[in-house]
């Protein structure tokens, strides 16, 4: 879980991600689980911000119900698909979410 400072801190990142969900047109549940898991788990590091940002809103759409495909998601944040792909089942664990096993 993060504190409510972790929200004013990264509230750039929250605004892109608000971005990226508006291209996608994600619904309110979508885009709540999204910025949930982002900011759970926010890097350290700046460089590794996008890709943690397109790997919550793909696992934020699949929670939600709402799912978008990987590749959409990856276009709309404009990191690439291989970058959602290795991170958004670690944020589901980490969240204490099961990943689907399809």
């Amino acid at each position: 879980m993060y504190r409510a400072g972790d929200a004013f801190a990264n509230a750039e990142w929250v605004a892109k991600l608000d971005r990226v969900a508006d291209r996608l047109d994600l619904d309110a549940e979508a885009r709540s689980s999204a910025e949930d898991l982002f900011l759970s788990g926010v890097p350290e590091e700046e460089r590794s911000k996008r890709a943690a940002l397109a790997a919550a809103v793909y696992a934020g759409s699949l929670v939600a119900g709402d799912q978008r495909s990987q590749t959409a998601v990856a276009e709309a944040a404009d990191v690439s698909r291989q970058s959602v792909q290795g991170r958004w089942k670690d944020l589901l664990a980490d969240a204490g979410l099961e990943p689907p096993t399809w």
